[in-house]
């Protein structure tokens, strides 16, 4: 039996998610070809993903290519009650609940794998680690997000992957897209209503310059935010000091920042010692997937949190007050709705196309991690242009001879 918080909320979520489809017309095309040709007929789909809008239009996508899906949330504090109600009514076995124990979320994990499936849908490798430690029969998976693209990529090294998976975060119609501009707006969009802070003029301190980062950079100096941006790699490093940032290291920020958020996919980025240096009602954040990125547990032993606002725990340390918000997990879907619909469009859609791929071509894939095919990449940008009304550039056969030619030169 499913397990959410209350099915009565469907008809609010089906409004919801039909505001979605709307702005995801990619996934829309790709929902029209798998109705008419069922290339998933009888496969069974387990997802691990953060229950939103965006989400139910993918799994809507991958049931009307004939899947059998079952569906839990990626993270605690991510799901979208409502939406997880309309799923449900729609035949999808949807194991989620906002602000489930952690207890709870691992067994919504076992929920899923007891549906024995055929290929995972991942966001952060927790379903597919959980597999194979179960040492199940799994044709394949794919990946959503960094941080999971990393465990998967360490499993393969540690020759512990068994089955192959196509990291679905490295595609460029993804990572150029989702993570630069997705979590750049929904990090802002989740740190304003959970706060309502001005922006502008803050200190706003932004930990790691990977996509996300940038992303999370370019629309705090959007706000008129001061961004300082804290780096491991001096290439970003260098990076984030050329595209116009200040760049110190973490305790040089920790003394200066009012705004700090975390992007980096680690652990104990930001550590006891930072926080203990930081002014007076700092605000913490993490976009990161895992609540590792910022040390809550050993903030926990010094201080007793109050809850201020939704979302806004106060701690205070000799008299100092630190805020952390969404308990340190993903404040762009703890405390917001996550990435728009419009960028999400493009990363669900080589989501759809991938399962598609493994399904088709899995006793041909070794067990370990792949790239999305680049067909599938430029499909998906070739939609999405067609989409918005874009029409570009095609090259002429005389423009095609010269590139694949050595021949002419000065």
């Amino acid at each position: 039996m499913p397990d959410i918080k209350d099915v009565r909320l469907k008809d609010q979520g089906r409004l919801r998610v039909e505001w979605a489809y709307f702005n995801m017309p990619v996934i829309k095309l790709i929902r029209e070809e798998f109705e008419k040709t069922k290339p998933l007929n009888g496969v069974k789909v387990g997802c691990c993903l953060h229950v939103t809008t965006e989400t139910a239009n993918l799994v809507l996508t991958l049931k009307a290519g004939g899947a059998q899906v079952s569906l839990c949330a990626s993270n605690p504090l991510s799901t979208q009650d409502d939406v997880a109600a309309y799923l449900v009514s729609e035949g999808i076995d949807v194991y989620a609940i906002k602000g489930e124990s952690n207890d709870v979320y691992y067994q919504h994990i076992e929920s899923v794998l007891s549906k024995n499936p055929d290929i995972t849908v991942d966001d952060g490798a927790d379903l597919t680690a959980a597999a194979i430690r179960k040492q199940m029969s799994i044709m394949g998976g794919t990946e959503e997000t960094t941080t999971g693209v990393i465990r998967l990529r360490a499993m393969e090294k540690d020759k512990k992957l068994t089955f192959p998976v196509i990291a679905v975060n490295d595609a460029q119609t993804k990572h150029l897209f989702d993570n630069r501009y997705g979590t750049g707006q929904s990090t802002i969009d989740g740190i304003l209503r959970a706060t309502n802070v001005l922006l502008a003029g803050k200190k706003f301190v932004v930990a790691g310059y990977g996509m996300c980062g940038k992303g999370v950079a370019m629309r705090a100096r959007g706000m008129g935010a001061h961004v300082i941006v804290v780096e491991v790699d001096p290439i970003k490093a260098l990076e984030a000091l050329l595209d116009g940032y200040e760049v110190m290291d973490m305790d040089s920020a920790s003394r200066v920042g009012d705004i700090f958020v975390t992007v980096t996919g680690n652990k104990s980025v930001i550590r006891l010692e930072h926080i203990m240096n930081m002014k007076d009602g700092a605000i913490l954040a993490n976009s990161g997937h895992f609540d590792v990125e910022i040390e809550i547990s050993k903030l926990k032993k010094i201080s007793k949190p109050r809850l201020i606002r939704p979302f806004v725990e106060e701690y205070n340390i000799n008299g100092k007050r630190v805020f952390v918000l969404a308990e340190g997990r993903l404040v762009n879907l703890a405390a917001a709705e996550g990435h728009p619909a419009q960028v999400m469009d493009m990363s669900f859609a080589n989501q759809a196309l991938s399962v598609k791929y493994i399904y088709e071509n899995h006793d041909k894939l070794e067990k370990k991690v792949y790239k999305v095919p680049e067909q599938i990449d430029r499909l998906v940008a070739e939609f999405k242009l067609k989409s918005m009304g874009v029409k570009i550039e095609k090259l002429t056969d005389e423009q095609i001879k010269y590139l694949q030619s050595w021949e002419e030169g000065t």
